[in-house]
């Protein structure tokens, strides 16, 4: 069952004994009742873009600044002039369908990241780059399934917020690592609401995340890179 607003609200401020350091089973720091919903409370962009080196093409910026009012190009996706004469000879060099861009999940060179610090202002990001981000907001949950999603007015804007990792853990402390994609050219800006965070019940014996020793990410602050994926063996008896 998924909690309601009021119910979070309790949880946050309810410790409890069977919780180390009497815990409450929710935590979310910086905190306001302002963004609390019916069933979920409203998370918000930080000031931190990650992407993966290996996505950018040679000559190209990773953002453009926002500057309200101006009228932008396709030329001001690049560096200099000489750049984008590059590109108009020869496209097929920044068409990110080229495998010259390739991403190996199972090689951690694949990671290596380059960061964006977006101006109170804004930046513009592009369809054509996967974008790493992070929740303002650190959050603890124990006892609870937590999950994020996106707002409606983010979602009319066409801006994914998680391309599929929406779920947590119980047991998950961090901030959360948001997977931007736009469908257009679209201008995001820090403190912006970029997500919502809902609480279910769950059944079962529990196996918290910041207890299980494969746990990747918790404690994760700021927008962090995928960790390698392993190759596995799975052995099955024969019937």
């Amino acid at each position: 069952m998924q909690l309601t607003g009021p119910e979070i609200l309790r949880c946050i401020n309810t410790p409890n004994p069977n919780n180390q350091d009497n815990k409450p089973d929710i935590i979310i720091t910086p905190f306001s009742e302002n963004c609390l919903g019916s069933n979920s409370y409203d998370l918000h962009l930080g000031e931190v873009l990650k992407i993966y080196k290996k996505t950018l093409p040679d000559g190209m910026l990773p953002v453009i600044e926002y500057v309200p009012g101006k009228k932008y190009s396709m030329e001001d996706w690049f560096i200099n002039k000489d750049c984008f004469l590059r590109y108009l000879k020869n496209p097929h060099y920044f068409d990110h369908r080229n495998p010259a861009f390739l991403i190996d999940p199972c090689d951690e060179a694949s990671h290596e990241t380059i960061d964006i610090t977006i101006p109170e202002n804004g930046v513009i990001l592009s369809p054509d780059i996967g974008y790493l981000g992070h929740t303002i907001e650190y959050t603890e949950t124990y006892n609870l399934f937590p999950y994020i999603d996106g707002k409606s007015s983010v979602g009319r804007n066409f801006i994914l917020n998680h391309h599929t990792a929406g779920r947590g853990d119980d047991g998950f402390c961090g901030q959360w690592t948001l997977e931007i994609k736009v469908l257009y050219p679209t201008v995001v800006r820090p403190n912006m609401r970029i997500g919502q965070i809902y609480y279910e019940q769950f059944v079962g014996k529990r196996r918290p995340y910041n207890k299980n020793k494969t746990s990747h990410y918790n404690g994760q602050m700021g927008p962090t890179p995928a960790a390698v994926i392993p190759i596995e063996k799975i052995h099955q008896k024969q019937k």
